[in-house]
């Protein structure tokens, strides 16, 4: 099986380094599509890692590069409004012709992203809870039908237009790695997508996941495997260690050794990244999403000769 390769855009790298101007985004996601990728991604953060705002982003890429797909990686849905954020997904779903993935996650317990859920004026306790309503809320309003709901938030006979141009809306993929987040996966999303599993814990994640969606009355082949992967190329594998670290440590404020428990990476010759891709996709993941540790022109064309294999 061949997976979908996709890229993420630098994002927070450009905000990091005082460059926020969009048009050399806009111009990584074209080329990423010219050279064969076969979407595009942006992760989301209001106050924890300041970076352009996903859907608006996504929403200039599709007018920028049609065709194209688009991700969130991971959008955090429980910051906003789900009636709100039910509207300007429909909106970027009929701008994508139904190409658009919704990543999503509900954030990790530490200070800086309590400190973000209270800015926004969100709870951060039973976030899970919250964010499984919010998202159903979404997916009810996707339907086109007069939504009436009585929990965290409130809507009498209400409407949202345009519908997605996927009907349902768009796919809603969700990583995680314990075992509750393996059950989550299996019963309500329709693909898994983690960022800290070697191919193997891949491999028995998503077997699990697939159990459960089975076990729920789901197709379990409907539920995707995706990885989200941070890769740095060099020649010398010493040097592109030292790179992976430095580039975690600056993006997360941890620990070198903290972050590579918590994010798959890779750091060496292009030859060894072709295996290290081909193992998850032997463990059954159909997408691959390329985070690059800086560097982004060169290595989108080292790896796009891979791309064919």
């Amino acid at each position: 099986m061949t997976p979908k390769i996709g890229y993420l855009l630098p994002t927070r790298e450009q905000i990091m380094e005082g460059r926020p101007e969009t048009g050399p985004l806009l111009a990584l996601a074209a080329r990423a599509c010219a050279l064969g990728f076969d979407s595009v991604w942006v992760g989301d953060s209001l106050t924890a890692r300041p970076r352009h705002d996903p859907l608006t982003l996504l929403a200039a890429v599709a007018g920028r590069v049609p065709g194209l797909t688009l991700g969130t990686a991971v959008l955090l849905p429980l910051l906003r409004n789900p009636v709100i954020l039910a509207h300007q997904v429909a909106t970027l779903d009929r701008l994508s012709e139904g190409r658009l993935i919704l990543g999503v996650g509900f954030a990790a317990d530490l200070p800086n992203i309590r400190a973000e859920f209270a800015a926004a004026g969100v709870p951060f306790e039973h976030r899970i809870g919250g964010m499984l309503e919010n998202l159903h809320l979404c997916q009810a309003l996707w339907s086109g039908r007069p939504v009436d709901w009585e929990g965290r938030w409130h809507t009498k006979q209400a409407t949202v237009a345009p519908t997605p141009h996927r009907p349902g809306g768009p796919p809603l993929w969700i990583g995680g790695n314990l075992p509750a987040s393996l059950d989550r996966a299996g019963k309500y999303f329709d693909g898994w997508f983690p960022s800290a599993a070697g191919a193997p814990e891949f491999a028995a994640g998503l077997a699990r996941v697939r159990d459960v969606a089975r076990q729920n009355g789901r197709d379990p082949a409907s539920v995707t495997g995706a990885m989200y992967l941070t890769v740095a190329l060099d020649d010398d594998p010493a040097n592109a260690d030292e790179r992976l670290n430095s580039f975690l440590e600056r993006y997360y404020g941890q620990p070198a050794p903290v972050m590579r428990q918590r994010q798959a990476c890779y750091g060496g010759p292009v030859g060894g990244l072709s295996a290290w891709l081909d193992s998850y996709t032997k463990s059954g993941a159909s997408h691959l999403i390329l985070r690059f540790a800086g560097d982004h022109e060169r290595q989108l064309a080292v790896v796009s000769k891979l791309l064919p294999a």
